[in-house]
């Protein structure tokens, strides 16, 4: 009775680790400096990427000092990006910041950086750094994949963001196609299939010693 108890509890064990997908997130360092005049000492900031079912959950932070602004040189965009298969109504988009964003949809060029299909905007904002902030912009992609959001463009430059650095110089800062490996932080549900993994294998073992008594 006690191996065939072990054993319904390993086959349960097994079963969650089928079940559970295994969650990451992907972090990026916007490192390339577009500001005129410099913005200061990369990185900037992060860009992360959080797979959630079928939604990518997108967290774009600004290190201190550093703050989001409103310039012509990212197209008065906060924030900027490309996708494959994405549509303006499959982006939603947090109130956390002082102003309330927006998700964009349009051609965005400015300043070297190459073409961006969608953007995150303050439409309150004043222009400039008049209506800088440092909350973190929140956003989330449904029916898309983390692949779907990491294409670089024609130059090279996967995401933008249009920040005032600790020099006091403005323009944008970016994730660069050599950027794009980043690092994979596990997520609770990955660390919870790790400890299930290791369970299993502590039943198995308790298994095998009852055999042999």
């Amino acid at each position: 009775m006690k191996v065939r108890a072990f054993l319904i509890g390993l086959a349960i064990v097994a079963g969650v680790m089928v079940a559970a997908p295994a969650a990451h997130a992907l972090v990026l360092d916007l490192t390339s400096d577009h500001c005129t005049g410099g913005c200061g000492t990369p990185p900037f900031g992060t860009v992360t990427l959080l797979q959630n079912g079928g939604t990518v959950d997108v967290t774009v932070h600004l290190n201190s000092p550093n703050q989001f602004v409103k310039t012509g040189s990212a197209d008065f965009m906060a924030f900027k990006f490309n996708a494959v298969d994405v549509v303006l109504g499959d982006i939603t988009v947090n109130q956390n910041a002082p102003k309330p964003l927006a998700a964009e949809h349009g051609v965005f060029n400015g300043d070297g950086t190459g073409n961006f299909f969608f953007g995150i905007d303050c439409p309150t904002c004043g222009n400039g750094a008049s209506d800088k902030f440092n909350s973190d912009i929140i956003f989330h992609v449904a029916n898309a994949v983390i692949n779907d959001l990491i294409h670089t463009n024609s130059a090279g430059i996967v995401f933008v963001a249009d920040i005032i650095g600790s020099t006091g110089n403005t323009g944008p800062v970016d994730v660069t196609e050599g950027g794009i490996g980043g690092s994979i932080i596990p997520e609770p549900a990955t660390l919870l299939l790790l400890g299930s993994g290791l369970l299993g294998l502590g039943l198995a073992g308790r298994v095998r010693r009852l055999r042999r008594k």
